[in-house]
Protein backbone atom coordinates (compact mmCIF):
# COMPACT_ATOMS: atom_id res chain seq x y z
CA UNK A 1 0.00 0.00 0.00
CA UNK A 2 1.10 3.46 -0.95
CA UNK A 3 0.25 7.34 0.29
CA UNK A 4 -0.06 10.55 -1.26
CA UNK A 5 -0.72 13.63 1.15
CA UNK A 6 -0.78 17.12 0.07
CA UNK A 7 -2.10 20.01 1.79
CA UNK A 8 -5.68 20.43 2.86
CA UNK A 9 -5.66 23.55 0.92
CA UNK A 10 -3.44 24.99 -1.61
CA UNK A 11 -3.83 28.62 -2.78
CA UNK A 12 -2.05 30.39 -5.60
CA UNK A 13 -2.12 32.99 -8.34
CA UNK A 14 -1.49 36.89 -7.64
CA UNK A 15 -2.86 37.86 -4.12
CA UNK A 16 -3.28 34.26 -2.86
CA UNK A 17 -1.87 35.62 0.47
CA UNK A 18 -4.78 37.36 0.70
CA UNK A 19 -6.39 33.54 1.81
CA UNK A 20 -5.23 34.23 4.48
CA UNK A 21 -8.25 36.15 6.26
CA UNK A 22 -10.50 32.91 5.99
CA UNK A 23 -8.27 31.41 8.65
CA UNK A 24 -10.34 30.68 11.72
CA UNK A 25 -8.49 30.62 14.79
CA UNK A 26 -7.87 33.01 18.09
CA UNK A 27 -4.00 33.24 18.00
CA UNK A 28 -0.99 32.88 15.24
CA UNK A 29 2.50 32.89 15.27
CA UNK A 30 4.74 34.07 12.53
CA UNK A 31 7.72 32.63 12.02
CA UNK A 32 9.80 34.36 9.46
CA UNK A 33 13.78 34.43 8.21
CA UNK A 34 15.99 37.71 7.86
CA UNK A 35 14.72 41.25 7.04
CA UNK A 36 13.76 40.95 3.01
CA UNK A 37 9.88 39.71 3.86
CA UNK A 38 9.60 42.62 6.31
CA UNK A 39 11.30 45.00 2.66
CA UNK A 40 9.09 44.43 1.08
CA UNK A 41 6.00 44.43 3.01
CA UNK A 42 4.82 41.04 2.90
CA UNK A 43 5.50 40.59 6.43
CA UNK A 44 3.63 43.45 7.20
CA UNK A 45 0.67 41.97 4.98
CA UNK A 46 0.79 38.80 6.59
CA UNK A 47 0.06 40.14 9.96
CA UNK A 48 -2.54 42.37 8.65
CA UNK A 49 -4.65 39.95 7.18
CA UNK A 50 -4.15 37.26 10.57
CA UNK A 51 -5.53 40.22 12.08
CA UNK A 52 -8.40 40.99 9.80
CA UNK A 53 -9.22 37.23 9.88
CA UNK A 54 -9.58 38.10 14.23
CA UNK A 55 -6.31 36.54 15.48
CA UNK A 56 -3.99 37.63 18.50
CA UNK A 57 -0.21 38.01 16.53
CA UNK A 58 3.07 36.84 17.20
CA UNK A 59 6.59 37.03 15.59
CA UNK A 60 9.49 34.98 15.70
CA UNK A 61 11.85 36.76 13.25
CA UNK A 62 15.99 35.98 12.43
CA UNK A 63 15.67 32.21 11.70
CA UNK A 64 19.14 31.79 9.45
CA UNK A 65 19.65 30.03 6.58
CA UNK A 66 20.20 26.33 7.34
CA UNK A 67 18.37 26.60 10.49
CA UNK A 68 19.82 25.23 13.66
CA UNK A 69 19.01 22.73 16.29
CA UNK A 70 18.82 26.20 18.35
CA UNK A 71 16.74 28.29 16.53
CA UNK A 72 14.69 25.71 16.75
CA UNK A 73 13.79 24.79 20.15
CA UNK A 74 13.75 29.05 20.74
CA UNK A 75 11.13 29.04 18.53
CA UNK A 76 9.48 25.97 20.14
CA UNK A 77 9.59 28.02 23.16
CA UNK A 78 7.89 31.12 22.46
CA UNK A 79 5.26 28.66 21.10
CA UNK A 80 4.84 27.13 24.35
CA UNK A 81 4.56 30.88 26.10
CA UNK A 82 1.93 32.24 23.37
CA UNK A 83 0.13 28.93 22.85
CA UNK A 84 -0.98 29.28 19.43
CA UNK A 85 -3.71 27.66 17.25
CA UNK A 86 -2.32 28.91 13.47
CA UNK A 87 1.61 28.65 13.23
CA UNK A 88 2.22 30.53 10.10
CA UNK A 89 6.02 30.51 8.33
CA UNK A 90 7.08 32.78 5.02
CA UNK A 91 9.75 33.21 3.62
CA UNK A 92 12.32 30.80 1.67
CA UNK A 93 12.65 27.15 2.79
CA UNK A 94 14.80 27.72 6.46
CA UNK A 95 11.90 29.94 8.15
CA UNK A 96 9.07 27.10 6.93
CA UNK A 97 11.48 23.95 7.75
CA UNK A 98 12.29 25.55 11.20
CA UNK A 99 8.64 26.25 11.87
CA UNK A 100 7.79 22.77 10.85
CA UNK A 101 10.43 21.63 13.76
CA UNK A 102 9.45 24.01 16.30
CA UNK A 103 5.81 22.97 15.59
CA UNK A 104 6.31 18.87 16.98
CA UNK A 105 8.54 20.68 20.11
CA UNK A 106 5.56 22.71 20.84
CA UNK A 107 3.37 20.09 21.02
CA UNK A 108 5.50 17.46 22.42
CA UNK A 109 8.07 19.51 24.33
CA UNK A 110 9.42 16.42 25.73
CA UNK A 111 10.02 14.79 22.23
CA UNK A 112 14.41 14.62 21.30
CA UNK A 113 15.68 15.58 18.04
CA UNK A 114 17.30 12.39 17.65
CA UNK A 115 13.93 10.55 17.50
CA UNK A 116 12.67 13.14 15.10
CA UNK A 117 15.85 12.04 13.13
CA UNK A 118 14.32 8.55 12.56
CA UNK A 119 12.36 8.84 8.85
CA UNK A 120 8.20 9.05 9.25
CA UNK A 121 8.45 8.85 13.17
CA UNK A 122 6.71 12.12 14.45
CA UNK A 123 4.03 12.22 17.02
CA UNK A 124 0.56 13.42 15.87
CA UNK A 125 0.92 16.81 15.42
CA UNK A 126 -2.30 18.98 15.17
CA UNK A 127 -2.99 18.61 18.97
CA UNK A 128 -2.18 22.02 19.21
CA UNK A 129 -1.96 24.08 16.04
CA UNK A 130 -2.38 23.94 12.46
CA UNK A 131 0.21 24.96 9.87
CA UNK A 132 -0.15 27.32 6.80
CA UNK A 133 3.14 27.93 5.07
CA UNK A 134 4.27 30.83 2.45
CA UNK A 135 7.02 30.25 -0.21
CA UNK A 136 9.46 33.49 -1.26
CA UNK A 137 11.76 31.07 -3.22
CA UNK A 138 10.83 28.75 -5.81
CA UNK A 139 12.78 25.50 -5.21
CA UNK A 140 12.58 24.01 -1.67
CA UNK A 141 8.64 23.38 -1.84
CA UNK A 142 8.48 22.92 1.48
CA UNK A 143 5.24 24.37 1.97
CA UNK A 144 3.40 21.30 0.06
CA UNK A 145 6.32 18.42 1.05
CA UNK A 146 6.75 16.20 4.20
CA UNK A 147 10.18 17.28 4.89
CA UNK A 148 12.30 19.85 6.88
CA UNK A 149 16.44 19.93 7.12
CA UNK A 150 17.86 20.94 10.32
CA UNK A 151 21.65 21.78 10.91
CA UNK A 152 23.36 20.26 13.74
CA UNK A 153 26.27 22.72 13.77
CA UNK A 154 28.35 21.09 16.23
CA UNK A 155 28.31 17.85 14.17
CA UNK A 156 28.35 19.47 10.85
CA UNK A 157 25.64 17.60 10.02
CA UNK A 158 22.01 18.63 8.04
CA UNK A 159 19.43 15.89 9.01
CA UNK A 160 16.22 16.01 6.67
CA UNK A 161 13.32 15.24 8.94
CA UNK A 162 10.82 13.40 7.03
CA UNK A 163 6.63 12.56 7.97
CA UNK A 164 3.49 13.30 6.68
CA UNK A 165 2.53 14.79 9.93
CA UNK A 166 4.33 17.96 9.06
CA UNK A 167 2.84 18.64 5.46
CA UNK A 168 1.23 21.95 6.06
CA UNK A 169 -2.40 22.26 6.17
CA UNK A 170 -2.09 25.29 3.76
CA UNK A 171 0.10 26.17 1.25
CA UNK A 172 -0.37 29.95 -0.22
CA UNK A 173 1.96 30.24 -3.44
CA UNK A 174 1.43 33.79 -4.65
CA UNK A 175 4.09 34.91 -7.40
CA UNK A 176 4.47 38.53 -6.00
CA UNK A 177 6.73 36.89 -3.44
CA UNK A 178 8.70 35.16 -5.94
CA UNK A 179 9.73 38.47 -7.39
CA UNK A 180 12.04 39.58 -5.36
CA UNK A 181 14.60 36.68 -5.50
CA UNK A 182 17.87 37.77 -6.32
CA UNK A 183 19.51 36.35 -9.39
CA UNK A 184 21.87 33.71 -7.70
CA UNK A 185 18.93 32.44 -5.26
CA UNK A 186 16.92 32.20 -8.29
CA UNK A 187 19.28 30.06 -10.39
CA UNK A 188 19.90 27.49 -6.95
CA UNK A 189 16.58 27.14 -5.83
CA UNK A 190 15.15 26.47 -9.57
CA UNK A 191 17.94 23.67 -9.99
CA UNK A 192 16.91 22.41 -6.65
CA UNK A 193 13.38 22.34 -8.07
CA UNK A 194 14.94 20.45 -11.47
CA UNK A 195 16.88 17.84 -8.91
CA UNK A 196 13.28 17.64 -6.75
CA UNK A 197 11.13 16.26 -10.26
CA UNK A 198 14.04 14.33 -11.45
CA UNK A 199 14.75 12.14 -8.31
CA UNK A 200 11.33 11.67 -7.84
CA UNK A 201 10.71 10.15 -11.54
CA UNK A 202 13.61 7.58 -11.35
CA UNK A 203 12.96 7.14 -7.41
CA UNK A 204 11.64 3.50 -6.71
CA UNK A 205 8.58 4.80 -4.94
CA UNK A 206 7.51 6.95 -8.14
CA UNK A 207 3.80 5.58 -8.83
CA UNK A 208 0.85 6.96 -11.09
CA UNK A 209 0.06 10.14 -9.26
CA UNK A 210 4.25 11.10 -9.03
CA UNK A 211 5.10 10.63 -12.32
CA UNK A 212 3.08 13.45 -14.08
CA UNK A 213 3.60 16.03 -11.43
CA UNK A 214 7.57 15.01 -12.10
CA UNK A 215 7.24 15.16 -15.80
CA UNK A 216 5.87 18.56 -15.90
CA UNK A 217 7.62 20.08 -13.35
CA UNK A 218 11.03 19.11 -15.33
CA UNK A 219 9.57 20.42 -18.47
CA UNK A 220 8.45 23.88 -16.83
CA UNK A 221 11.88 24.36 -14.95
CA UNK A 222 13.86 23.97 -18.43
CA UNK A 223 10.88 26.36 -20.08
CA UNK A 224 10.97 28.63 -17.56
CA UNK A 225 14.41 28.80 -15.44
CA UNK A 226 16.64 30.71 -17.45
CA UNK A 227 13.95 33.81 -18.26
CA UNK A 228 12.91 33.68 -14.73
CA UNK A 229 17.10 33.73 -14.01
CA UNK A 230 17.19 37.06 -16.27
CA UNK A 231 14.53 38.75 -14.28
CA UNK A 232 11.27 38.03 -16.24
CA UNK A 233 8.07 38.44 -13.90
CA UNK A 234 5.93 36.05 -15.36
CA UNK A 235 8.58 33.52 -15.74
CA UNK A 236 8.93 33.68 -11.94
CA UNK A 237 5.24 33.04 -11.58
CA UNK A 238 5.61 29.94 -13.56
CA UNK A 239 8.69 28.76 -11.88
CA UNK A 240 7.01 29.29 -8.19
CA UNK A 241 3.79 26.84 -9.76
CA UNK A 242 7.10 24.67 -11.39
CA UNK A 243 8.51 24.39 -8.17
CA UNK A 244 5.28 23.41 -6.23
CA UNK A 245 4.22 20.28 -8.81
CA UNK A 246 8.19 18.96 -8.05
CA UNK A 247 7.43 19.47 -4.29
CA UNK A 248 4.26 17.14 -4.72
CA UNK A 249 6.19 14.58 -6.96
CA UNK A 250 9.01 14.13 -4.26
CA UNK A 251 7.50 14.37 -1.22
CA UNK A 252 4.94 10.91 -1.84
CA UNK A 253 7.95 9.72 -4.15
CA UNK A 254 10.98 10.84 -2.08
CA UNK A 255 14.24 11.61 -3.56
CA UNK A 256 17.55 10.31 -4.17
CA UNK A 257 21.23 10.00 -3.60
CA UNK A 258 21.54 14.07 -5.18
CA UNK A 259 20.05 14.82 -1.43
CA UNK A 260 21.94 13.13 0.57
CA UNK A 261 25.14 14.08 -0.99
CA UNK A 262 23.88 17.92 -0.86
CA UNK A 263 22.68 17.04 2.79
CA UNK A 264 26.09 15.75 4.20
CA UNK A 265 28.42 17.89 2.54
CA UNK A 266 26.33 20.87 3.27
CA UNK A 267 27.86 22.16 6.28
CA UNK A 268 30.88 19.65 6.69
CA UNK A 269 33.48 21.78 5.76
CA UNK A 270 35.55 25.02 7.54
CA UNK A 271 35.97 26.84 4.47
CA UNK A 272 31.78 27.61 4.23
CA UNK A 273 29.01 25.96 3.83
CA UNK A 274 27.98 25.03 0.29
CA UNK A 275 24.31 26.05 -1.04
CA UNK A 276 22.35 23.20 -0.95
CA UNK A 277 20.42 24.25 -4.66
CA UNK A 278 23.73 24.70 -5.74
CA UNK A 279 25.32 21.48 -4.35
CA UNK A 280 22.34 19.41 -6.12
CA UNK A 281 23.28 21.50 -9.43
CA UNK A 282 26.59 20.64 -9.04
CA UNK A 283 25.97 16.63 -8.67
CA UNK A 284 22.82 16.06 -10.41
CA UNK A 285 24.48 14.74 -13.48
CA UNK A 286 27.43 12.75 -12.01
CA UNK A 287 24.62 10.80 -10.11
CA UNK A 288 22.52 10.44 -13.41
CA UNK A 289 25.70 9.27 -14.76
CA UNK A 290 26.66 6.87 -11.33
CA UNK A 291 22.31 5.14 -11.56
CA UNK A 292 22.10 5.47 -15.17
CA UNK A 293 23.96 1.72 -14.62
CA UNK A 294 20.79 0.60 -13.66
CA UNK A 295 19.00 -0.62 -16.45
CA UNK A 296 15.68 0.66 -15.20
CA UNK A 297 16.56 3.78 -14.14
CA UNK A 298 18.31 4.58 -17.37
CA UNK A 299 14.96 3.86 -19.21
CA UNK A 300 13.52 6.60 -17.20
CA UNK A 301 16.03 9.04 -17.37
CA UNK A 302 15.36 8.00 -21.40
CA UNK A 303 11.96 8.72 -20.60
CA UNK A 304 12.61 12.11 -19.33
CA UNK A 305 14.72 13.38 -22.08
CA UNK A 306 12.11 12.32 -24.77
CA UNK A 307 9.39 14.49 -23.13
CA UNK A 308 11.69 17.49 -23.39
CA UNK A 309 11.98 16.35 -26.83
CA UNK A 310 15.26 15.50 -26.94
CA UNK A 311 17.19 12.59 -27.76
CA UNK A 312 15.54 9.38 -25.35
CA UNK A 313 19.15 8.58 -23.62
CA UNK A 314 21.02 9.51 -20.59
CA UNK A 315 23.38 11.87 -22.78
CA UNK A 316 20.85 13.69 -24.23
CA UNK A 317 19.31 14.31 -20.28
CA UNK A 318 22.60 15.03 -19.06
CA UNK A 319 23.89 17.56 -22.01
CA UNK A 320 20.53 19.64 -21.20
CA UNK A 321 21.17 19.96 -17.69
CA UNK A 322 24.64 21.03 -18.23
CA UNK A 323 23.83 23.45 -20.61
CA UNK A 324 21.14 24.82 -17.89
CA UNK A 325 24.27 24.85 -15.44
CA UNK A 326 25.70 26.86 -17.45
CA UNK A 327 23.55 29.04 -18.16
CA UNK A 328 22.59 29.99 -14.62
CA UNK A 329 26.48 30.75 -13.75
CA UNK A 330 26.81 27.44 -11.80
CA UNK A 331 30.31 25.82 -11.24
CA UNK A 332 30.69 22.30 -12.29
CA UNK A 333 32.23 20.86 -9.01
CA UNK A 334 33.03 21.67 -5.67
CA UNK A 335 36.88 22.53 -6.14
CA UNK A 336 35.68 25.41 -8.12
CA UNK A 337 32.38 26.05 -5.41
CA UNK A 338 32.60 30.05 -4.59
CA UNK A 339 36.84 30.83 -5.94
CA UNK A 340 37.42 27.45 -3.68
CA UNK A 341 36.17 27.75 -0.43
CA UNK A 342 36.20 23.79 0.04
CA UNK A 343 39.76 23.08 0.44
CA UNK A 344 40.98 19.39 -1.34
CA UNK A 345 43.17 18.68 2.30
CA UNK A 346 39.65 18.86 4.33
CA UNK A 347 37.78 17.45 1.61
CA UNK A 348 39.57 14.52 1.55
CA UNK A 349 40.24 14.21 4.92
CA UNK A 350 36.46 14.06 5.96
CA UNK A 351 35.54 11.88 2.93
CA UNK A 352 35.43 8.88 4.95
CA UNK A 353 32.77 10.18 7.06
CA UNK A 354 30.82 11.88 4.94
CA UNK A 355 30.43 9.50 2.67
CA UNK A 356 29.17 7.11 5.06
CA UNK A 357 26.65 9.16 6.52
CA UNK A 358 25.55 10.33 2.74
CA UNK A 359 25.07 6.66 1.98
CA UNK A 360 23.12 6.53 5.48
CA UNK A 361 20.89 9.76 4.83
CA UNK A 362 17.11 8.91 4.92
CA UNK A 363 17.33 10.16 1.32
CA UNK A 364 19.29 6.82 0.02
CA UNK A 365 16.72 4.19 0.41
CA UNK A 366 14.46 5.39 -3.03
CA UNK A 367 17.69 5.75 -5.23
CA UNK A 368 17.06 4.19 -8.34
CA UNK A 369 20.60 2.56 -7.56
CA UNK A 370 21.89 1.00 -4.44
CA UNK A 371 25.61 2.61 -3.30
CA UNK A 372 28.05 1.86 -0.84
CA UNK A 373 30.08 3.95 1.20
CA UNK A 374 33.46 2.72 -0.79
CA UNK A 375 31.40 3.65 -4.31
CA UNK A 376 30.16 6.68 -2.39
CA UNK A 377 33.70 7.87 -1.54
CA UNK A 378 34.23 7.94 -5.72
CA UNK A 379 31.07 9.64 -6.39
CA UNK A 380 32.15 12.43 -3.97
CA UNK A 381 35.43 12.58 -5.65
CA UNK A 382 33.79 12.85 -9.05
CA UNK A 383 31.70 15.94 -7.88
CA UNK A 384 34.76 17.55 -5.96
CA UNK A 385 37.19 17.18 -9.21
CA UNK A 386 34.80 17.42 -12.24
CA UNK A 387 36.48 13.69 -13.41
CA UNK A 388 33.94 11.08 -14.96
CA UNK A 389 31.82 8.30 -13.19
CA UNK A 390 32.62 4.94 -14.87
CA UNK A 391 31.97 2.74 -11.70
Amino acid sequence: MARFTLPRDLYHGAGAIDALKELTGSRAIVVVGGGSMKKFGFLDKVVSNLEEAGMEVRLFEGVEPDPSVETVRKGAAAMQAFQPDWIVSIGGGSPIDAAKAMWAFYEYPDVTFESLCIPFHFPTLRTKAKFCAIPSTSGTATEVTAFSVITDYEKGIKYPLADFNITPDVAIVDPDLAQTMPKKLTAHTGMDAMTHAIEAYVSTLHCDYTDPLALHAIKMVSEYLPASYLGDGSARGKMHNAQWLAGMAFSNALLGIVHSMAHKTGAAYSGGHIVHGCANAMYLTKVIRFNAKDETAAKRYGEIAAFLGLDATVDALISHIEGLNNLLDIPSCIMDYEDGIIGETEFLEKLPVVAELAVGDACTGSNPRSITPVQMEQLLKCCYYDTEVDF
